[in-house]
């Protein structure tokens, strides 16, 4: 058991000595060699194989008590085992096939109409929002600063915000297109409230100043759980039911030309009497 991974590299290289025995079954070094990561310690490599063996011990003596006292027929599983192989043969084929065909191009129309007939699937699950943040140290001349800047319409604000937030702030988010979490950035910004509907539906703008930090953020847009999730929130999802359906539809297209070409060559025959 003083293994160490110099001595199983050796043991490479010579007649392997055994580990263990249960009822003649043997584990041999060689049959460990690759549970041991390069460069592990001695003592680590020596625990690591201790491990390994009490493990293979117990399971072997339990697999040993098993066979002595289950009945042949709960024995012999080449049925199952076959069934499984044939199960991996078709998936890893099919699999194969269907890489090699599936189209992946998925158009905004179809995203679109897929949307628009399964409202009822998208039903929010969380508060959503589309919010913009500048977090900057907590000091007088950056505070007055973004106060200016967020009081600004929105057309010159945005100008502003992208200029000074590489200057200034320790840490933005400006992408006012994507939908987020509200919980998410709750995560990053401290907004403490009992209630995130009324709190989104009360609130457009937010400074909050801490011992360290300032936080602005402006809420651009927002939906509040159990509404229709809008489009753009659900367009990466709706993608993959669209190929998902598409891999099913081309599975089984697959599966009916391999059985139609094989029924026109005639490379399979039928022996029953109804």
């Amino acid at each position: 058991m003083l293994l160490t991974t110099g001595c199983i590299d050796t043991f490479k290289q010579s007649d392997s000595p055994a580990l263990a025995q249960v009822h003649g079954r043997y584990l041999y070094v060689s049959d460990i060699v690759d549970i041991i990561p390069e460069n592990t310690s001695p003592r680590d490599s020596i625990s690591l194989v201790r491990s390994y063996v009490n493990d293979w011990v117990r399971t072997n003596v339990m697999i040993y008590q098993a066979e002595q006292n289950l009945p042949p027929d709960q024995l012999d599983f080449s049925k199952q085992l076959e069934d499984y192989r044939n199960s991996l043969v078709i998936y890893h084929y099919e699999t194969q096939l269907i890489n090699q065909n599936l189209d992946t191009i998925i158009s905004d129309l179809e995203i679109e109409e897929y949307y628009n007939s399964h409202l009822t699937d998208f039903e929010l699950k969380e508060n959503i929002t589309k919010a913009i943040y500048i977090i900057t140290e907590n000091n007088p001349e950056d505070e007055d600063q973004f106060d200016q800047i967020f009081a600004l319409p929105d057309s010159t604000m945005f100008d502003s915000l992208y200029y000074y937030s590489e200057t200034t702030a320790l840490s933005s988010y400006l992408d006012t297109t994507n939908w987020v979490s509200f919980f998410n950035i709750q995560q990053i910004i401290p907004i403490e409230t009992y209630n995130r509907e009324l709190f989104l539906k009360n609130n457009r703008f937010v400074k909050i100043s801490t011992d360290r930090y300032i936080y602005f953020v402006k809420f651009i847009d927002f939906k509040i759980k159990d509404d229709i999730s809008p489009l753009a929130f659900k367009r990466n999802d709706i993608y993959n039911i669209i190929i998902s359906r598409r891999k099913v539809k081309l599975a089984k297209k697959v599966r009916k030309d391999i059985y139609d070409r094989a029924l026109k060559n005639n490379e399979f025959e039928i022996y029953y009497h109804e």
